[in-house]
């Protein structure tokens, strides 16, 4: 029959509409701020500082070795690492700051740092009313800890958890190893020593 297929199309367009009204789990609108929607565990903001244990300071896996300044594509992260008393560099950054004015969320930073140390975050209410310096985003403002990271990114912070610890024991057996090596054994230690000969009396003629 000639139009059938539209009067089916137009039916399922109209259970879908006032099924919008009616289902709550189909709700679009949610009485926002008060509340919020639950963003999915893949969904990324701008970058974040990890650091492990209490002190945001002295945990910060951050080594200040400048990977992701380098790499960002629109040059939006600025590292100034720490230096000692000769002036020698600490491998610790002195200054960590991102202008999410210019950041484009593209995750390069995560995915060249070798210490796992930069993650994607996923606050998104970052709005001020300066353009300027309320968009930069400094250290003390990135640094979160690793039980935040487990919040938002509890698949992927366990993954990074097991990586780094299995680095961590084959490090630690690898300095085991060569403390081993560098030992003497101990039969070599117990050996004694051989007796040296006593000198020969020379014989004086009469």
């Amino acid at each position: 029959m000639l139009g059938v297929g539209i009067i089916k199309g137009l039916i399922e367009t109209a259970r879908n509409f006032f099924g919008s009204y009616r289902q709550p789990e189909r709700f679009v609108t949610i009485q926002y701020p008060e509340e919020q929607r639950q963003v999915p565990e893949n969904n990324r903001s701008f970058p974040f500082l990890v650091y492990d244990g209490e002190d945001p300071i002295k945990g910060l896996r951050c080594v200040s070795c400048k990977i992701c300044e380098k790499e960002c594509p629109p040059q939006c992260i600025y590292i100034e690492p720490e230096r000692d008393a000769r002036g020698k560099p600490i491998k610790h950054p002195k200054v960590f700051d991102i202008d999410i004015s210019v950041c484009m969320s593209c995750q390069i930073c995560v995915e060249v740092c070798p210490f796992d140390s930069i993650k994607m975050d996923q606050a998104y209410e970052l709005s001020q009313s300066s353009r300027f310096e309320a968009l930069i985003l400094q250290k003390k403002h990135l640094s979160k800890s690793n039980e935040y990271y487990h919040q938002i990114r509890p698949t992927e912070a366990t993954l990074v958890d097991k990586q780094l610890a299995a680095e961590k024991e084959a490090q630690a057996a690898k300095a085991k190893a060569a403390a081993a090596k560098a030992a003497p054994t101990p039969s070599a230690a117990a050996a004694p020593k051989p007796a040296t000969p006593a000198p020969a009396k020379s014989e004086v003629p009469a």
